[in-house]
């Protein structure tokens, strides 16, 4: 795992030569390995968790001999059926990564929220939601015995943040996309997972908001720029790379820590 890095750094191609190609032959070892099974034999389950004496609907999916489940946090306005967020789920899906993909609303919450905005920007009740499916996670018998990964994107990795700070002996590592990490606040500095923070590189306003966030983070992080790449990492590749990018960070992760 890397430690603390400046938060001005940023990837060349120096860089990548240096480190990117272990890393990525190590990966692609791990991806070719499980694929099989993964598409065979998966646990795919919809699922219902409750909170707050209400439920939210969930996607679970753990592929046989998974060491890590991810619980993955939408952005604002958006729910579990963000393209983007399944996007990298099925990355993660096909590296042999269990993965859980909830609405963090209720349906009641949503019809408001959708007049009022007045929840999508709540990170204390968002991260809330997240501790309780961590906690779900911990008792459903698919994923009972595994750790926990948390991806966010957008004001979700605040939430992400906020979750991992409350739980810190479940989560074993967070990723932001394009993520407000600077909207957990005082949770930062409660956070030990490792963090990998994902911004594209014209992003500039979040990128900045990043680099602060990161400053006040105790826990080993690293901030990775996709070069030409927007909020919504909408240009061609970006969203691959950023899917690429989180694979690895879960499964070396993984590799350390065991199951």
């Amino acid at each position: 795992m890397t430690g603390r890095v400046p938060a001005t750094r940023r990837r060349t191609a120096a860089t990548d030569a240096a480190h990117g190609v272990y890393a990525a032959v190590v990966v692609h070892a791990a991806v070719v390995a499980r694929r099989e099974a993964v598409t065979v034999t998966a646990l795919t389950e919809a699922v219902s968790v409750p909170v707050d004496g209400a439920s939210i609907a969930g996607d679970l999916v753990v592929p046989p001999g998974a060491g890590l489940v991810v619980l993955f946090a939408h952005g604002s306005g958006s729910s579990r059926h963000s393209p983007r967020n399944r996007a990298v789920a099925a990355a993660l899906q096909e590296a042999g990564l269990g993965t859980l993909l909830m609405d963090l609303l209720t349906e009641d919450e949503e019809r408001v929220d959708m007049v009022t905005g007045e929840h999508r920007f709540d990170i204390p009740l968002l991260g809330d939601r997240l501790v309780k499916a961590i906690d779900w996670l911990g008792e459903h018998p698919g994923a009972a015995d595994l750790p926990v990964g948390l991806f966010g994107a957008s004001t979700g990795a605040a939430a992400a943040l906020v979750a991992a700070g409350g739980r810190p002996g479940r989560i074993r590592s967070v990723v932001s996309r394009g993520g407000r990490p600077d909207l957990a606040d005082e949770a930062l500095g409660r956070v030990r997972a490792p963090v990998l923070l994902i911004i594209g590189g014209d992003d500039q306003q979040v990128l900045r908001l990043n680099e602060a966030a990161a400053g006040l983070l105790t826990a080993p992080h690293q901030i990775y720029v996709v070069p030409g790449a927007t909020h919504l990492f909408e240009e061609p590749g970006a969203l691959d790379e950023v899917a690429a990018a989180a694979r690895e960070w879960f499964l070396g992760v993984e590799r350390q820590g065991g199951r």
